[in-house]
């Protein structure tokens, strides 16, 4: 799925999900919650878009080199502002988990749905990103229905010990409220 009020930006860092060449893809029953700034801490730069791209100059920040030359992506970012960017199709694996597991099942990315909130880890979301990922994530639970409020998880959850985000200033029951669901559905 694009979603029609999203802008959307392309990424080439996807592929089919496994067995969709057969017809027999894998059913999207998660979605990981990450945030991400480029360069770290800084909001509105663009840099997030040309990194999910491939387009970022690595020579533009010194943390870049960092980052040089991985191939990630995600299917949603939300900016500060509640803007919302899609990269992939919903039908498509991004890669935004990498090596991850879930409920006793490896590689996130090939059931679930990616999406970025432009933060860092001590600045707290705005007004505008939970009011938009809440209406974000009830769509994508309408044309996704085995989407449970569950499998909400954070990038935390999905790699532990090697992740932290969306991290502590994240409010859980603030995403639970606003999609309408406070418990397991």
């Amino acid at each position: 799925m694009i979603l029609s009020g999203a802008r959307y930006v392309e990424s080439p860092n996807c592929r089919p999900r496994k067995g969709e060449s057969k017809g027999e893809g894998v059913e999207v029953d998660c979605i990981v919650l990450h945030y991400i700034s480029l360069p770290p801490g800084q909001f509105g730069t663009g840099c997030v878009e040309r990194f999910f791209t491939n387009t970022l100059d690595w020579k533009e920040h010194p943390y870049f080199k960092e980052i040089e030359g991985f191939e990630v992506s995600a299917h949603f970012l939300l900016l500060r502002d509640g803007a919302l960017v899609q990269f992939v199709d919903t039908g498509l694996v991004a890669y935004h988990a990498g090596k991850s597991r879930w409920r006793g099942r490896e590689e996130v990315n090939d059931f679930s749905i990616g999406i970025e909130l432009e933060g860092a880890k001590d600045v707290p979301f705005t007004d505008e990103q939970y009011g938009a990922l809440a209406g974000l994530v009830r769509e994508l639970m309408r044309v996704h229905p085995s989407i449970s409020i569950d499998n909400i998880v954070g990038h935390e959850d999905v790699a532990p010990g090697r992740k932290e985000d969306p991290g502590e200033l994240f409010d859980w029951e603030r995403l639970r409220r606003g999609i309408g669901r406070t418990e397991n559905a």
